[in-house]
């Protein structure tokens, strides 16, 4: 039998292959919105949380990075209480959550319309480990408006977390806003 493939044009299609798989599991843009100035005193900048600039371009995500049994997130710092920067109550439950709670807000993507709520996930951050109950929805999707406390929309890869978890964590409150993580459905 004749082989017509030497092994070095073997080895390349099978790079090719494996790039292009990792290439689709990409999760890329969907699309951008203009950046609107808030109107005076409608932006609530609590827990350092950013307002919508006027004219830049944020960019919007239906998707998050792919799941794995550890997945690589940005964890960031939200009140969930009424009042706080998280906005109005939560999505998963209509309610307000007390900081002193572990609760968490994903991604667009992984909060995949709601089939998370109000089930744990277990983050890995600073050494440590816990468990925080979903209860709403980090809006990769839209942003910079009313509804949105005038905030740009969340990246793609992002775990929302209240105080308690950032305490659970064992993070300083000096070091609170953000931290690299991993996290996984408990």
């Amino acid at each position: 039998m004749t082989c017509y493939f030497s092994k070095g044009s073997i080895l390349v299609i099978l790079l090719l292959a494996i790039l292009l798989v990792s290439e689709a599991q990409q999760c890329r843009p969907s699309g951008r919105i203009r950046g609107r100035k808030p109107p005076p005193g409608q932006c609530n900048q609590e827990d350092d949380s950013d307002c919508c600039k006027a004219g830049k371009m944020y960019p919007t995500y239906t998707c998050s990075p792919p799941m794995s049994g550890n997945t690589k997130a940005y964890l960031t710092l939200n009140s969930f209480e009424a009042g706080g920067d998280g906005g109005g109550p939560s999505e998963c439950d209509g309610k307000y959550h007390n900081d002193n709670t572990p609760v968490v807000a994903l991604s667009t993507g992984w909060y995949n319309g709601g089939s998370r709520c109000l089930n744990n996930i277990r983050i890995n951050g600073n050494g440590r480990s816990v468990v925080a109950m979903v209860v709403d929805e980090c809006d990769s999707t839209e942003g910079c408006d009313a509804d949105h406390d005038y905030q740009p929309p969340c990246p793609n890869n992002i775990v929302d977390a209240s105080k308690a978890v950032w305490k659970a964590l064992g993070v300083s409150e000096d070091n609170w806003g953000g931290l690299d993580i991993t996290w996984s459905d408990a």
